[in-house]
């Protein structure tokens, strides 16, 4: 049986159309005409003898068989990208301690950790999980390499990822946790804390009574007091356990701003290669 070599410029192009919204917005990214990425497509179409996508109004959308070839498509170019990372970077060693809140450390982040470790295995991560303050305050003092931190975006080390928006957070299960005319039952880290301050904000904002019914150190005690049917909490909607849902019908509150933080000292090329590695992996999964 022979094979077919698929080429990886039409399937990078194909997955960059995908994520980019359409192939005119995928032309601009890689630099080429919109004509060339047709022709491409067309070229794809013909080596696997389907028709890939069909018009929708006036876009393109794919069918069953270029649902397929995308699929495929992401996994081939994440060997590649990650064989071509890890070439590069058996030459990079050292030591990277990166901080980051538990808002991310049980979600998706610990896959891009393992991603940087196996391309570059020379490295040893230091990861620290603590709220952001501290975080920010062992990052003065040397102690840690690189840091995320939510609500911190105004400090000149800062370099801003994203704005995610703060929602309210209730028990999956729908059971009702306060009563009609009484006081909302409030879940909450323990003082200081911006999401408890931003929450306490909008119910007075809103003239709703609100109570602090349980008060916690950790997300996880978050978490649980919440699934219990203890009370709300304001959190934003990344890495949320399935026992909990967000919450509709509920006062508004503001975005929070996503940041990284190096403490204005100069990265070693360790660190500087973790930094693009957490950024990419955000801008793959947080929401546009």
């Amino acid at each position: 049986m022979a094979y077919l070599n698929l080429d990886m410029d039409v399937l990078r192009t194909l997955v960059t159309a995908q994520q980019l919204g359409g192939f005119n917005r995928a032309a601009e990214q890689i630099g080429r005409s919109q004509s060339a990425v047709s022709q491409q497509i067309r070229k794809l179409e013909d080596q696997v003898g389907e028709l890939l996508f069909r018009k929708q109004g006036r876009g393109l959308i794919p069918t069953e068989a270029g649902d397929v070839v995308l699929a495929y498509a992401r996994r081939i170019l994440e060997l590649n990208d990650e064989a071509v990372v890890a070439l590069r970077g058996r030459a990079v060693e050292g030591v990277v301690r990166f901080g980051l809140p538990a808002d991310f450390a049980e979600s998706w982040l610990p896959l891009a950790l393992g991603r940087f470790k196996r391309a570059h295995p020379a490295v040893r991560i230091e990861a620290t999980v603590d709220r952001n303050r501290r975080l920010l305050d062992r990052l003065d003092r040397g102690e840690l390499d690189l840091v995320l931190t939510l609500n911190n975006a105004d400090r000149p080390d800062a370099e801003r990822l994203a704005s995610l928006p703060m929602v309210w957070i209730g028990p999956a299960s729908g059971e009702p946790v306060s009563v009609p005319g009484e006081a909302i039952p409030l879940v909450v880290f323990d003082a200081p804390c911006f999401f408890r301050e931003a929450g306490q904000a909008a119910l007075d904002h809103a003239g709703l009574a609100w109570r602090v019914a349980f008060t916690s150190g950790s997300l996880h005690g978050l978490w649980a007091a919440v699934e219990a049917g203890l009370g709300v909490t304001l959190r934003t909607a990344v890495g949320l356990p399935a026992a909990v849902t967000v919450l509709d019908g509920m006062p508004a509150t503001p975005t929070v701003a996503l940041s990284l933080h190096d403490g204005g000292r100069d990265a070693s090329p360790a660190v500087a290669r973790l930094r693009e590695i957490v950024v990419e992996s955000l801008a793959a999964n947080l929401p546009a």
